[in-house]
């Protein structure tokens, strides 16, 4: 079964955690790269904030997996 993150700010992902979710707590454009290259081969669902969906390059957004959901500003 696959597992489900969340890449984002602290404030707005880490809530996430009480359901289960992979919660990767980022503060920068670099952070959200490096959480992105240590996501588990098993995650297949990702849950960004506007300003980490802005931090990845536009071809890792439009890849067939893991499926991306950016959160509403």
């Amino acid at each position: 079964m696959a597992r489900v993150a969340a890449i984002g700010e602290r404030p707005r992902v880490a809530g996430l955690a009480t359901a289960g979710v992979l919660v990767l707590p980022v503060t920068g454009p670099q952070d959200v790269r490096a959480a992105w290259a240590r996501l588990p081969e098993d995650v297949g669902l990702v849950l960004l904030t506007p300003e980490a969906a802005g931090a990845l390059p536009p071809e890792t957004l439009d890849g067939p997996e893991p499926l991306l959901v950016v959160m509403p500003p």
